[in-house]
């Protein structure tokens, strides 16, 4: 995973994952999905997408943007939604899998300060804290 998100850093010359997708052809909206959903990635007719919930923060919606592009690098042809239950509780391999891929994608371009918590380092990214606690590091 480390070796993709490098090469998607160096091709594309960033780790936002907006910049990135507008970079891949893949259509990123914005909607109301309700209370339990923050973001879903599918395929129409050969065209990719990603809607995220337009209430969450900035730093959710970039997150979820993240995850779900690790949908797409990762998990091609599985249309798969980021469903709070199951993100933080229970998380199924595919969704672990995102979340690692968003975080790693996220953080590439910068390091933890020496004594830094991992939850400061987080909070200094804009990368939603309680999803870290949920990785395996």
């Amino acid at each position: 995973m480390d070796e993709l998100i490098d090469k998607l850093i160096k091709k594309y010359k960033t780790n936002c994952p907006f910049a990135i997708c507008q970079a891949l052809g893949i259509h990123v909206r914005f909607m109301d999905l309700g209370g339990g959903t923050k973001g879903l990635y599918y395929r129409k007719l050969r065209r990719r997408f990603i809607v995220i919930h337009n209430e969450l923060s900035v730093e959710w919606q970039r997150f979820v943007c993240a995850h779900e592009l690790g949908h797409d690098r990762l998990h091609k042809g599985i249309n798969r939604f980021f469903l709070e239950e199951n993100s933080y509780f229970a998380p199924g391999k595919l969704e672990r899998q995102a979340n690692r891929f968003a975080v790693l994608l996220l953080s590439a371009t910068t390091h933890p300060e020496q004594d830094e918590s991992l939850e400061s380092y987080y909070l200094r990214l804009g990368i939603p804290p309680e999803v870290g606690f949920f990785l395996d590091h």
